[in-house]
């Protein structure tokens, strides 16, 4: 079995967080909650926004590098679609544990919170899984793959 591109999952967790906190960060003008996962982070990490940020890229980048290793090759359709399907995995972790534990309640509390957090996971999955994906990699591209005669 091939090990996965290191390479390409971490930038594909930097991509992919990127562009969910692009999304979140706007989601006020989209009208839903503020949702400054860095500030929030900050918050349990002894008020550093800094280090909340820090704490943030890490999260989207090591929760890549499992998705390349474990999910990417076993999960359907294209790469976009496969990270997105695994996007769900992250939300409902921090839908379940960790808005609890930040003191949000089960779904952050909020019809409106946990919609917006979905976006934002299912986007940082789906620039993920494009990414990590890219080149033919996975169940996908070896369903297409020609037959050896």
């Amino acid at each position: 079995m091939k090990r996965f591109n290191v390479k390409r999952a971490v930038i594909g967790g930097l991509a992919g967080t990127a562009a969910m906190t692009a999304l979140l960060l706007t989601a006020p003008k989209m009208g839903l909650p503020p949702m400054n996962v860095g500030a929030m982070l900050a918050s349990v990490m002894g008020g550093s926004l800094v280090l909340g940020w820090m704490g943030h890229f890490i999260i989207g980048t090591l929760l890549a590098m499992g998705y390349a290793a474990l999910f990417a090759k076993r999960l359907p359709g294209p790469g976009l679609v496969r990270g997105a399907l695994y996007g769900l995995l992250p939300w409902l972790m921090a839908q379940m544990v960790v808005m609890p534990m930040m003191g949000a309640g089960l779904f952050s509390g909020s019809f409106l919170a946990a919609a917006g957090s979905l976006m934002g996971h299912l986007v940082y999955g789906g620039v993920l899984g494009a990414i990590c994906g890219a080149h033919g990699s996975g169940v996908h591209a070896r369903a297409r793959a020609p037959a050896r005669a």
